[in-house]
This record gives C-alpha cells, structure tokens and sequence, in this order.
C-alpha cells in the first residue's frame, strides 16, 4: 500500500478494509444503480470508490479529491438516526463531507440525485 493510499483510509483497520471487500460484492439494487453512474470518473472527471473504509466505519461511495461520502440509505436507517447523526460527525473530522439519499431517490430520480452530486463534488473541489 502507498502512503497516499494510506491517507485515503483515514487508518482503516485491515479487518475493516477486508469487510468493505465483501460489501462490494454484495452492493444492494440501489447501490449498484448509482455506482453504474458514478465509477470511471463521470462525474466532474472524479474517481469514486464504492464500499470504501474511512477509519472505522465503510462509506457507500467516497471521493477522496472532494473528501465526499456518498450514502444510499435503505429503511434500516430510519431506525438508526441517532447512529447516523454520530457517524457524519466522526467522517466531518477528517473534513469529509457526507450526503444522503434514500434508496427511492436513486430509484426513482437518479438524474436528480446524479446533479446533486455533481454540485456538491464541483463546490467541493473550489474549497480544497
């Protein structure tokens, strides 16, 4: 592993980085949806990772030249706001910043989540 990929991990444990390899395979619908739009650098010509490990926890999408997270939330997170709030604090420390979408967002108007995107990776980008 270089040193910037290092960095990139925030110091991801290698039982976390090995976890988020097996949550690539099993992506949900709506996860794979999104990451058909967002790999090879179609967005703002940025790489994105899916299932990716900062520190401890896996991020859904993640661009480490924006220092963005991309989550996709099914109905689980509607019981675990508390978790999720907590989470988005720790990721903010390392000056990430975290965006949300549910599941029928991507579903049902993926060009809007797509432009979302895109503005915030482009605002992003002029403060780094």
């Amino acid at each position: 592993m270089f040193e910037t990929d290092k960095q990139m991990y925030f110091g991801a444990s290698v039982s976390t980085i090995n976890k988020a390899k097996e949550l690539r395979k099993r992506m949900t619908n709506s996860e794979t949806l999104l990451w058909n739009q967002l790999k090879g650098k179609r967005i703002c010509n940025v790489r994105f990772r899916r299932q990716h490990p900062i520190d401890i926890f896996i991020a859904d999408f993640f661009c480490y030249s924006a220092l963005l997270v991309v989550e996709v939330d099914g109905e689980t997170h509607n019981y675990q706001e508390n978790y999720d709030i907590n989470r988005t604090a720790e990721l903010e420390r390392f000056g990430v910043e975290v965006i949300r979408f549910t599941n029928q967002e991507v579903e049902t108007d993926l060009e809007k989540v797509l432009n979302k995107i895109e503005e915030k990776v482009s605002n992003r980008m002029k403060l780094l």
